[in-house]
């Protein structure tokens, strides 16, 4: 079943333990944590020591955990989401990133580390930045195959690696490691795909490890609130029922940490709504509201 999961990009004005406590007090079952400077600082001392506190927190309530690594600066203060593996300089650093990650997730017990492949440079060409991109995945497929890990490849609007079938294509370039599957973001396969989105996650079936959610409008890469734009939730929560798809099914409002106090509940209750429209049920949550 599908578990009601919550992005902590869009909890940035909360502190992690604050942040954890309210999804646990709205019946959330899941997290999808980025490592960023303000919850789980990927380059700050004392890694293992906070990873452990946070593992703590997710035992304490109850919620299942995907690592995001979306983080807009965490790398580099003065250039949005740089460098990546497509990267003419520093594409090493971004590897290290996910390395690291990658060992979080495992201490953390979560099943997927999140990932996508940046924007090409301007001064690259496509086939050298897929080339750089592979080399990058040959390089962290094994550690993430030696921690137990999944990498779910987003595909990004605007990005190298922008469609599902994109993700598809690279996957098959590769080889087709079982490690390697999907982070699918609803508002993108509104955005930017040519089928109907439940259509695309039919087609992606069991390749689809993670899952955001998020409202959006054809051709603005925009994340809107639940019920703002023409995303079709439940179709779309069909689809994802129908593959068999157990994980996370995480709210992505990246640029809406000011109003989390709000969205937070509002998001679960449309998600809710539109599972019952769909008719199909969400994993029931395993809340537990205890003494801090």
């Amino acid at each position: 079943m599908i578990t009601l999961a919550y992005g902590t990009n869009g909890l940035a004005d909360h502190r992690i333990e604050d942040a954890l406590a309210l999804l646990a007090e709205h019946g959330y079952g899941g997290v999808a944590l980025t490592l960023d400077h303000m919850h789980l600082d990927p380059l700050a001392p004392g890694l293992a020591a906070r990873t452990a506190h946070v593992r703590g927190l997710l035992e304490r309530y109850g919620l299942r955990v995907v690592v995001e690594t979306g983080a807009r600066y965490v790398l580099e203060p003065r250039r949005k989401h740089e460098p990546t593996l497509l990267s003419d300089v520093g594409h090493e650093r971004r590897l290290d990133l996910l390395r690291t990650a990658v060992d979080v997730a495992a201490d953390l017990g979560s099943p997927a580390v999140h990932l996508w492949s940046g924007v090409l440079p301007a001064s690259t060409t496509s086939e050298i930045g897929r080339a750089r991109l592979r080399a990058g995945l040959e390089q962290l497929l094994p550690v993430a195959e030696a921690a137990g890990v999944v990498l779910a490849f987003e595909p990004e609007p605007g990005m190298l690696v922008e469609r599902v079938d994109d993700v598809l294509a690279l996957r098959a370039e590769l080889g087709d490691p079982d490690a390697l599957r999907l982070t699918v973001d609803v508002g993108h396969l509104t955005c930017v795909e040519d089928e109907p989105g439940p259509d695309v996650i039919r087609r992606a079936g069991a390749l689809v490890a993670h899952v955001q959610v998020d409202d959006m409008v054809r051709g603005v890469h925009e994340h809107l609130e639940l019920g703002t734009g023409e995303v079709d939730l439940p179709a779309v929560l069909a689809a994802l029922h129908e593959t068999g798809f157990d994980g996370l099914a995480a709210v992505e409002l990246p640029r809406d940490s000011h109003a989390a106090a709000r969205l937070v509940p509002s998001s679960a209750a449309a998600i809710r709504a539109a599972a019952r429209a769909a008719d199909i049920p969400l994993a029931p949550s395993t809340r537990r509201l205890v003494p801090q």
